[in-house]
C-alpha cells in the first residue's frame, strides 16, 4: 500500500467510467458500482494502480479489492495488523499448533500509564506514542510473527514456532528497547513510557479456543502489571517430555510380543 498514488481528479474520472461501463454492460438491470467511497478511500491510502490496467478491466478491479482488503485489515494509525486481521491469525495459528505440535506464543503488549501521556500532552502526543512503540514492536518480531494494534493502548503479537527461551527473550527485547525509545512530541519536549507484556502458549496438540488462549495471556499482563508493571510475565507451556518409563512403554520389547 505504500506509493504516491494517482490524484484525485484522475480517482474521480476512473470511477465515472467504469460507472458508465458498468451501465453499459449491465442494460435493463439499473445497477451499477458505486465506488466513489471506496476509490477516495484507496486515494487516501496512496494506492498505487497497476501500470497499463484501464478502469473496470479486471486487473483494475483486481487492484481495487487487494487495496480495500489491506485497509480493511490495518489499523489506521500505527500501520499494523488491526483486531480483526490479529484474530484471524491467531485462529489459522490454533489450527497449525494442532496438527504440528509446534510451541507458538502470544503476547499481549500494554503501555503504562498511558493516560497520564494523553493528560500530560494531548492526544496528539499520545498518537505519536503509539506510532513509536509500534514501529519498537514491529522492529524486534521476525517476518513469520504477526503484530497488531489490539485496542487503545494495547497491542498483541502472535508467534509461531515460538521455544520457551525464545519466547522469553522477545519479550524482554521488547520491553528493553520500549524503555530506551524516546519519543519527541513537539516543543522540544521528549517522553519515555514502559511496558509490561503477559504470554501464553498454545497447547500442543490440541485444538484450542483463540479466546481462551488470549485470556490466558491477559491474565498474564494483569499479573505483570499487579507486580509493579514494566516486567513481562509468561506462562510456561506444559512439559511435553517423555519420561524414560514411558519411553520403554512406547518403544520397549512388549512382554506381548511374539516369540520369533
Amino acid at each position: 500500500m505504500k506509493g504516491t498514488g494517482t490524484r484525485l481528479p484522475r480517482i474521480i474520472s476512473a470511477g465515472s467510467a467504469l460507472r458508465a461501463k458498468t451501465d453499459s454492460t449491465s442494460a435493463g438491470s439499473g445497477s451499477a458500482l458505486r465506488l466513489g467511497t471506496a476509490l477516495l478511500l484507496l486515494q487516501q491510502a496512496g494506492h498505487v494502480w497497476p501500470v497499463g490496467a484501464q478502469p473496470g478491466s479486471v486487473a483494475w478491479l483486481q487492484s481495487a479489492i487487494d487495496g480495500l482488503c489491506e485497509l480493511s485489515s490495518r489499523d489506521a494509525l500505527t500501520g499494523l495488523a488491526n483486531r480483526r486481521q490479529f484474530e484471524l491469525a491467531l485462529a489459522s495459528e490454533i489450527d497449525r499448533v494442532a496438527r504440528t505440535g509446534e510451541p507458538a506464543l502470544v503476547l499481549m503488549v500494554d503501555i503504562d500509564h498511558f493516560k497520564r501521556i494523553n493528560d500530560a500532552h494531548g492526544h496528539p502526543a499520545g498518537d505519536l506514542v503509539l506510532r513509536a512503540i509500534a514501529q519498537v514492536l514491529d522492529d524486534c518480531i521476525r517476518p513469520m510473527d504477526t503484530v497488531a494494534r489490539f485496542g487503545g493502548e494495547e497491542f498483541a503479537v502472535i508467534l509461531p514456532n515460538c521455544p520457551p527461551l525464545f519466547g522469553q527473550a522477545v519479550a524482554e527485547r521488547i520491553r528493553l528497547k520500549v524503555k530506551e525509545r524516546s519519543v519527541a512530541i513537539g516543543g522540544g519536549v521528549e517522553v519515555r513510557v514502559t511496558v509490561s507484556l503477559g504470554g501464553a502458549y498454545a497447547p500442543q496438540w490440541v485444538r484450542s479456543s483463540p479466546t481462551l488462549w488470549v485470556e490466558r495471556a491477559d491474565q498474564q499482563l494483569y499479573r505483570a502489571k499487579s507486580e509493579g508493571r514494566n516486567r513481562a510475565c509468561l506462562e510456561q507451556p506444559p512439559s511435553s517430555l517423555v519420561s524414560p518409563e514411558e519411553k520403554a512403554l512406547l518403544f520397549g520389547t512388549s512382554r506381548f510380543q511374539e516369540e520369533p
